[in-house]
């Protein structure tokens, strides 16, 4: 009796672009997020965190503010730049490489040095005129104030019916 082996089917293998690979991960975490805090997105936004994965970041929730602290080590505050244009903060640094290595060369290089850049979309609830910054010990403070909503009386017109 002789034994038949098939090959299972080969497939050419094709580039993946980051996207491809990181998106299935980036919406996995945006619908753990909706589940886990339905009001911050009621508050501040779906595209809240717009765009970026480096710094790392934590956004804290205050009744009147919003905190971001992100982890920018062994940067000095002059190597980075915090601005709003079009309701979107962004944070942007340029980490450099050492500039020559000689006569050795890297076993390991883990730590991130290179140009970053993290958005975040502001809507209309925080204060973007009112945002502080603050750095020390490697983490840059962000506090947006929140806009408090006012109260006021409507106007009533009484319109006479003729």
């Amino acid at each position: 009796m002789s034994t038949i082996i098939t090959r299972a089917p080969r497939f050419n293998p094709r580039n993946l672009n980051k996207g491809e690979f990181l998106t299935p991960f980036d919406e996995l975490f945006n619908s753990m997020m909706d589940n886990m805090f339905p009001a911050f997105n009621r508050e501040f936004g779906q595209d809240f965190f717009l765009q970026g994965a480096y710094p790392k970041c934590n956004v804290l929730n205050f009744d009147d503010k919003i905190e971001i602290e992100a982890a920018i080590p062994g940067l000095a505050k002059d190597d980075v730049s915090v601005e709003v244009v079009q309701d979107v903060l962004t944070i942007k640094a340029n980490s450099k490489q050492r500039k020559e290595v000689k006569d050795t060369q890297y076993v390991k290089r883990e730590v991130k040095r290179s140009a970053f850049s993290r958005s975040f979309r502001l809507h209309e609830n925080l204060d973007e005129t009112g945002i502080t910054a603050s750095h020390k010990d490697g983490v840059l403070t962000l506090t947006i104030p929140k806009v408090q909503p006012s109260f006021i009386e409507p106007i009533v017109h009484k319109v006479e019916i003729s």
